[in-house]
């Protein structure tokens, strides 16, 4: 099975460029999660027939979303966080709005694992969300995974708005405290591995250097390879021994971000 996770930054968007039919036609995934699609269902002109699919929209029009596609009917859909931990971490939203109706995590159950994809929360670059992350998000995150592992294991993917080390980005040292790099969203991030989480790109990879999914617009950061590795695939341990060949697709445009992938062998 081959799944990937990307960012579209607007389907719309990268459906007019042409490039979401470019990729279906080239990696032919067997599941696919969208993050950042600013779109409901209905906004959308798409037609996918082998897929089953389904939107978790924001409640704010053109915003946030994620969605999910795949080949495979999933057992079960399941749209945000319980109503318990949204009560357990607060997250009833800021001067920004409502984490828990922006359309940021969707998750698809099927007989052997749960895939959760996730548009996380971008600490902002005056870290006026940092709190927001650090205090409330990626702990009711973390702990809905651990949620979801006692029933089957896990495979977590999306944007996590976060370089975990310095090797995941171009230049670290100049980015240090800034947002994308604070050390309270990398102790956020390690924590997943504290958990038992696991990294399937550094994983297979661990010293592998220029290997990002997200480039500024500027300064002609992409051709450049001027990026930052903030989409991840994160597997429970109990599946990762069958999670192979992960990959960063930096060739497929259409988006800052670029596609990340793995395959899973049951």
């Amino acid at each position: 099975m081959k799944l990937f996770s990307w960012n579209v930054n607007g389907i719309r968007a990268v459906i007019n460029k042409g490039e979401f039919a470019k990729f279906i036609d080239t990696y032919n995934p067997d599941i696919l999660c969208l993050q950042e699609t600013k779109a409901t269902r209905d906004q959308v002109e798409i037609d996918l027939p082998n897929y089953h699919e389904h939107f978790y929209s924001a409640a704010k029009k053109g915003y946030s979303g994620t969605a999910i596609f795949s080949k495979i009917l999933p057992l079960n859909w399941h749209d945000g966080f319980s109503q318990n931990i949204i009560e357990r971490f607060d997250l009833t939203g800021d001067k920004y709005g409502n984490p828990a109706d922006e359309g940021r995590i969707i998750t698809a159950e099927f007989d052997d694992f749960w895939v959760v994809n996730c548009y996380t929360p971008n600490s902002k670059g005056d870290l006026s969300r940092l709190d927001l992350r650090y205090k409330k998000w990626d702990k009711a995150v973390l702990t809905y995974l651990e949620e979801l592992e006692l029933s089957k294991p896990v495979l977590y993917c999306g944007d996590m708005n976060v370089a975990h080390k310095e090797i995941d980005l171009a230049n670290p040292k100049p980015n240090v405290g800034k947002h994308g790099f604070t050390d309270e969203e990398r102790e956020g991030f390690q924590n997943y591995l504290d958990a038992g989480f696991i990294d399937t790109f550094r994983a297979v990879f661990p010293e592998k250097t220029g290997a990002y999914t997200w480039w500024t617009h500027w300064a002609n950061a992409r051709a450049r390879n001027v990026g930052w590795r903030i989409d991840y695939w994160l597997a429970s341990r109990e599946i990762a021994n069958h999670v192979t060949n992960p990959q960063i697709h930096p060739e497929q445009m259409g988006s800052d971000h670029c596609p990340v992938s793995i395959e899973v062998d049951l």
